[in-house]
């Protein structure tokens, strides 16, 4: 930072997240509902957010699509059904309650979701300032305990200025990043999925008629189907290397692996049962679609054919090996795996629905990654609740809620335990912050409301796709 003007806040934080999505909103509803009952002034807390304001996946709000987890594990439900932040309460402040129940469905819309998490977000505003780009994190060794921690920011208001403020913990939850194939540029033609909407509504001429999809799982069956609906004139090719989109696994059995509880066996299980469970269940979340847009689909599909005009072409057991600027256009030379055969599409635009993976937190850490553990394959080593292992005498405290899947399975990046977990989280915040026994035991209480077996709530730590 030599030679930028920065600027330190005075006083320490109990808590500093960083992002400001469904998982840290969850931890600041918690936050939220614990001071409003402490009896002391509560925990000093801010959330920094490098978006100008409140936004989850806009890019994908697309016209029909419904979320694929039910209502009811939303911010706070399963850690606190009698919050006014649940779902239903911001229902039926919108004056929705009685439609949505008449809708007979678990599964609400991506928009009106979006909109449950914005409504959530105003309310919490005084805990979060956006527009706050963190660039890195230095531990504070005082007598050689690591006691706190400094964020480093730069607000977008203030170019070459940046802010530090000190905390006793720090939770990262920077959410998800595009996986962009290697080689690959995105640019006004070469898109990928998360910026569809705005992309769209920017999107330059299109003189071929043709669009490319690349992947195999929801958000690529979806952007298939937006595509071939919203340009009626235009030929829709989806390239995925399976032989056909595969089901999503959401049957109840199945759908146990995002339970609370299941996180407990998870982090409690050696690695190669952890291998196992997670192989086992990547038909739940991983390149995945809806059963029923498969079959609205392949209906499509078929129709064109009796009717003698295909439009939407699905190029089975296919990658694409390149893609290469034309006029106007994209080239994008495609093989067929069993036989090698490779063809030249010309498109206007190629998407790519090729996924997500969670942001690494070393990328923030600095300084702090030297004083961070790692397990055998060089991965953060983390505990149950989340908390980075940090070498020598500690008080401070980072947690990385989302980027645990090796130790805590399938659900650390997905909204299924975003309330539970902001409970957990609080709770180990409570246990080591001074003076809280009181509230640690109500978040404690509030994380066995779930409907728990108390026993087991009690064994955890004392102490979030649009998809499960």
């Amino acid at each position: 930072m030599a030679g930028h003007p920065h600027e330190m806040e005075p006083g320490i934080y109990d808590i500093i997240g960083i992002g400001f999505g469904p998982s840290n909103l969850a931890l600041a509803v918690a936050v939220e509902e614990h001071n409003a009952r402490a009896d002391t002034d509560g925990l000093r807390c801010v959330f920094l957010e490098r978006q100008e304001r409140f936004g989850w996946h806009r890019g994908m709000l697309l016209d029909g699509a419904t979320m694929q987890v039910s209502y009811l594990k939303d911010l706070v439900t399963l850690r606190n059904p009698t919050s006014d932040f649940t779902f239903l309460a911001y229902l039926h402040g919108r004056r929705r309650l009685v439609d949505f129940i008449n809708h007979k469905t678990m599964f609400p819309l991506r928009r009106e979701f979006h909109d449950y998490l914005e409504w959530a977000a105003t309310r919490l505003s005084h805990l979060v300032e956006y527009g706050q780009t963190v660039v890195t994190l230095r531990p504070v060794i005082v007598d050689g305990d690591l006691r706190h921690v400094d964020v480093v920011s730069r607000p977008h208001d203030g170019p070459g200025r940046t802010v530090i403020r000190r905390a006793r913990n720090v939770v990262i939850a920077a959410g998800l990043q595009p996986c962009i194939p290697d080689g690959i540029t995105l640019d006004d033609r070469i898109w990928h999925n998360s910026d569809l909407l705005g992309r769209v509504a920017r999107m330059p001429s299109t003189p071929h008629g043709r669009f490319i999809v690349v992947g195999a799982g929801q958000s690529a069956a979806e952007v298939t189907d937006y595509l071939h609906r919203g340009f009626p004139g235009a030929e829709v090719y989806s390239v995925f290397a399976r032989y056909g989109y595969s089901p999503a696994d959401n049957s109840a059995f199945a759908n146990q692996i995002f339970d609370p509880d299941a996180v407990d066996d998870f982090f409690a299980a050696p690695d190669e049962v952890r291998e196992m469970l997670t192989g086992y269940h990547r038909s739940t979340n991983y390149s995945v679609v809806d059963i029923g847009l498969i079959d609205d689909l392949y209906r499509r599909v078929y129709e064109e054919k009796v009717h003698g005009t295909p439009r939407l072409r699905m190029l089975r057991a296919s990658r694409v090996v390149s893609m290469d600027p034309v006029t106007d256009g994209v080239r994008a030379t495609v093989e067929f795996l069993p036989t090698g055969q490779r063809r030249a599409i010309d498109a206007d635009v190629v998407v790519l629905a090729t996924g997500y993976r969670a942001r690494e937190p070393r990328d923030l850490l600095g300084e702090l990654a030297d004083h961070c553990d790692a397990d055998g394959a060089g991965r953060l080593a983390v505990t149950r609740d989340y908390r980075v292992t940090l070498t020598g005498s500690a008080s401070a405290a980072v947690y990385v809620p989302g980027a645990s899947e090796h130790a805590h399975g399938i659900s650390s990046t997905l909204l299924s335990n975003v309330a539970v977990r902001a409970g957990e989280i609080l709770a180990s915040v409570l246990d080591r912050t001074p003076g809280t026994a009181a509230g640690t035991a109500a978040a404690s209480s509030e994380a066995t409301t779930a409907g728990a077996d108390p026993a087991a709530a009690t064994a955890r730590p004392t102490a979030l796709a649009m998809t499960r």
